[in-house]
């Protein structure tokens, strides 16, 4: 699982996130909401390894900055680390060497790239793709090593409606392998049928943890207008 225990950033003297505490669990969709500003990407990027922070973070039991987490931790960020000059099959090389993959981890890497629609162009230099198309490798790459915790940042942004559709099936298979899942989004609408778990974020707190079976018959999107008071601002 993902769990994170009393997360504090701070900027200066700004703090961005202040005493978070949240749970991605084995068989779970998890999602994480909140209005620009609530400290949704520096709880991400501290999750991911990027941020220097204070608490404690651990993925399946072990400190996330650690070998041992990151050999299980799959991070999808919202804009796509790629290299210019590789082709999307040279990514999927480099991720296979760098985690040590078996054998085999080329037809792992064929029947992703088909599903997500980008085997066509695994040859092409990185440059040369779309941001859709970016986008559904950097899913492919982080799904190729198989990991037991899998974190999305906003991953259906630039994606057409086939393409998020597919992306939605893959969450909801990870979820029916116990993986633990972790979905930071703005596409609330979309994420409305799959999600079980969500934290709501706003001013840097996690004002709210709420489960799919609490709401029954309530869409995700009103129930977040309604305990940040966003409505307004985010329907203009």
């Amino acid at each position: 699982m993902i769990a994170i225990n009393n997360l504090t950033k701070s900027y200066s003297k700004f703090k961005a996130v202040d005493g978070v505490s949240l749970t991605a669990k084995p068989g779970e969709i998890t999602i994480l909401l909140g209005p620009n500003g609530a400290g949704k990407s520096t709880t991400i990027k501290s999750i991911a390894g990027l941020l220097k922070f204070e608490g404690e973070i651990t993925i399946w039991g072990c400190p996330n900055k650690t070998l041992d987490a990151k050999k299980v931790f799959g991070y999808i960020p919202e804009t796509p680390a790629l290299y210019d000059l590789l082709t999307p099959m040279e990514h999927a090389e480099f991720i296979a060497k760098a985690y040590k993959l078996e054998s085999g981890w080329e037809d792992k890497a064929r029947a992703i790239f088909e599903r997500l629609e980008i085997y066509d162009k695994k040859d092409k230099y990185i440059r040369e793709l779309s941001k859709g198309m970016t986008q559904k490798l950097s899913i492919a790459l982080a799904l190729l090593i198989e990991p037991k915790a899998v974190l999305f940042d906003e991953p259906l942004v630039g994606l057409d409606p086939k393409a998020i559709n597919e992306v939605l099936k893959i969450l909801v298979e990870l979820r029916s392998q116990e993986k633990s899942i972790l979905v930071s989004t703005h596409i609330i609408d979309t994420i409305n049928d799959v999600w079980d778990r969500a934290y709501i974020m706003n001013k840097g707190k996690i004002v709210s943890e709420i489960t799919k079976n609490d709401f029954k018959g309530r869409d995700l999107k009103t129930i977040f207008f309604e305990l940040t008071g966003e409505e307004e601002e985010c329907r203009q």
